[in-house]
């Protein structure tokens, strides 16, 4: 069900149910931010707080609240929300805790929900939230946000990562703090969903631990990518559920959050790994919205700042573009001779407290094929040195950024010299101000245009099932067949003399049936150029079936193709680097089911196994097509067979320059 937050998030009238410390900070957050709207205590002893009537009852009430803050025990909180649901409440936050997240707690939670019905609830066992936009506060601690006109929104399952957030100093402006406990009811993407309504919202990042309702997800990055608006997310927690499934390669590589990964990409939500990140691409993508390459340049007045910038780019999704015959001419007209042009750009200190000459110094590197110019300027301690010294340079940034219009930042290398009333100035004029070069880098790289690859596609909802057996080879690569995968000539016996193999091309490979990992096992024997051979073979593996199988020559590479039910994420498909490369390299990309051909394709340009595939030093490639026919192969069984599919996989599928074979393959499946 779609609820409508409008009435919550940006509440007229606010009631606050309950008494004691928590409510009264509520109340006190509410004045402090010159809420406009009505503040309405409530409390059966009746009286005033902090000049405020309080009302005994909701039925005293005026009118049905807006929002409303449940600061009561959880039995008491049930009757609330049932009596607010009852007169057309907008909605409320259940702070009290003791619902579904306790043992004893699940009866309660039901009735918690039966009671709000179609009324929206967050939590419970949640914080509440901070409108910056309107001063509409349902919060009850002390916070550090400041009110704004525009601005990112935060979303945690965290209360306690809300408020470090609000306290950052930064410069970051925040439009909403949203903390969404339990999420019985109303979910962490339709809160955001809620939050794409309001036009002052610039990007929404998102602290997740787990994604529950994927279709809930998808909708909100439907929504988003309609809208325009960037989302950002940091995702904790490695997946357990999908390393259920320990059989195979893929279930390893697989369970260790790419699920989680594969969705985000899927979604085209663009994932950093900790706060610091989260909040240097919240301010990018609230100045400059998604950046549209990966181009920068830098700009600094010292060769080893230079260095340090080009250093921890290097394993990043960034580039430095030399400089062009325009920016050339522009930049030594400004510097002159005894500047070293480049990029990154070492200015020297020469133009130094000459802002006319250091902002056409600036904006000479400006150029359209960059997507960011960083200037690197650290600034003095203000209580032992003077940094008015300084100020030419954030006068140039701002100058450069009115004049050229272009996307420029202000970082310092180290966090804690970024000033916050510097960051606040620069922010004002359009300039990014970072703190920390390698937070600043890594924000970049995040902030590029994500490219939602197959969202319009509906994802493929999984379950668990642990009553689970494995298809020998000869069954698993048969059910594939079917499906279009295509496998070598082969024969499979129990009676290895008496087979006949007059119609298969030597040499081949001998294998015994029934084992999860042959080669470990001693069960496969390759290169075996005769029947002979074959049969003397078949004495060193204890089987009692075998499959004889042609050898594919001419290989171009070898690549995994796997697949694993993830309850939480769906099916998650990998494809890699295989045979006896695939633990070597660990070069693996991952998909959700159902994937188009075009995101497979640029799945595999992103292995570093595909400059192989590409064809290598002048050697042929393999035929891109042919695997993505065969991974798609995969895809459709399992489309066809969702509900009994635990786990697929093809290692190796040989790849030549015409064809995609499976030499292996292993289906588990449902009993």
């Amino acid at each position: 069900m779609t609820r409508d937050l409008s009435r919550l998030l940006r509440p007229r009238s606010i009631a606050i149910v309950g008494g004691g410390a928590w409510c009264d900070a509520v109340i006190s957050q509410l004045l402090k931010s010159d809420y406009g709207g009505a503040i309405w205590p409530v409390h059966p002893k009746g009286g005033e707080v902090r000049k405020i009537s309080v009302y005994k009852a909701l039925s005293d009430l005026p009118n049905a609240p807006d929002a409303a803050f449940i600061g009561i025990n959880r039995l008491a909180t049930i009757d609330t929300v049932n009596a607010l649901a009852a007169m057309g409440a907008g909605g409320a936050v259940c702070f009290a805790s003791g619902f579904a997240e306790v043992a004893d707690g699940q009866t309660l939670n039901t009735q918690l929900l039966a009671a709000a019905g179609d009324m929206p609830i967050l939590g419970p066992n949640c914080y509440g939230m901070i409108n910056n936009l309107d001063g509409a506060l349902l919060w009850p601690d002390q916070h550090g946000c400041t009110p704004v006109t525009s601005g990112v929104a935060i979303l945690t399952q965290s209360s306690n990562i809300a408020i470090n957030l609000t306290m950052q100093a930064r410069a970051l402006p925040i439009s909403y703090v949203i903390t969404c406990g339990n999420q019985e009811q109303t979910t962490q993407a339709q809160i955001a969903l809620g939050l794409l309504d309001d036009p002052r919202v610039t990007a929404i990042g998102l602290h997740i631990e787990g994604f529950g309702d994927t279709a809930a997800w998808q909708t909100l990055a439907r929504a988003a990518h309609a809208k325009n608006i960037p989302l950002v997310a940091l995702k904790v927690g490695k997946s357990t559920q999908a390393q259920a499934a320990t059989i195979s390669h893929t279930a390893s590589l697989a369970g260790s959050g790419a699920g989680a990964s594969a969705l985000l990409k899927r979604l085209g939500i663009a994932r950093v790994d900790d706060l610091s990140t989260l909040i240097e691409t919240l301010k990018i993508l609230h100045v400059t919205g998604p950046l549209a390459n990966t181009n920068i340049a830098t700009i600094s007045c010292s060769g080893g700042e230079a260095s340090l910038a080009a250093d921890l780019a290097h394993d990043l999704d960034l580039t430095f573009p030399p400089l062009n015959k325009s920016q050339h001419t522009a930049l030594f007209n400004a510097l002159g001779p005894k500047v070293t042009l480049a990029n990154p750009l070492d200015y020297h200190t020469y133009i130094w407290r000459d802002t006319g000459a250091m902002t056409a110094a600036f904006s000479a590197m400006i150029d359209p094929v960059l997507a960011l110019t960083l200037l690197i300027v650290d600034f003095p301690r203000a209580d032992r040195c003077d940094p008015s010294d300084w100020d030419c340079a954030v006068q140039a940034a701002l100058e450069t950024r009115a004049q050229t219009g272009g996307n420029i930042a202000m970082v310092a290398t180290l966090p804690e010299l970024m000033p916050e009333p510097v960051a606040h100035r620069l922010l004002a004029g359009g300039v990014i101000p970072f703190n920390g070069l390698r937070d600043a880098l890594h924000a970049t790289s995040h902030a590029q245009s994500q490219t939602a690859a197959d969202l319009d596609l509906d994802l493929i909802q999984a379950t668990q099932n642990d009553d689970s057996h494995l298809l020998n080879e000869v069954q698993a690569k048969s059910a594939l067949a079917e499906h279009g995968l295509q496998i070598p000539a082969n024969i499979a016996t129990s009676e290895i003399t008496k087979a006949d193999m007059s119609h298969l091309h030597f040499p081949v490979a001998l294998k015994g049936t029934g084992f999860a990992h042959k080669t470990e096992a001693g069960a496969v024997i390759l290169n075996l150029p005769t029947q002979q051979s074959v049969i003397d073979a078949a004495t060193h593996i204890d089987t009692d079936t075998f499959l004889i199988e042609e050898m594919i020559t001419d290989t171009v590479a070898e690549l995994l193709v796997g697949i694993v039910k993830d309850p939480v994420h769906g099916f998650v498909l990998t494809i890699g680097a295989g045979g006896i490369l695939t633990e070597l390299l660990n070069d693996t990309t991952s998909l959700l089911l159902p994937s188009s051909k075009n995101a497979l394709k640029q799945s595999l340009k992103s292995l570093k196994i595909s400059a192989l595939l590409e064809g290598y030093r002048g050697k042929l490639g393999a035929d891109l097509d042919a695997i993505i026919d065969a991974i798609l192969a995969v895809q459709n069984y399992v489309l066809a067979n969702a509900d009994k599919v635990e786990e697929i996989e093809i290692n190796p599928l040989i790849c030549t320059a015409s064809t995609a074979i499976a030499a292996d393959a292993l289906i588990r499946i449902t009993k």
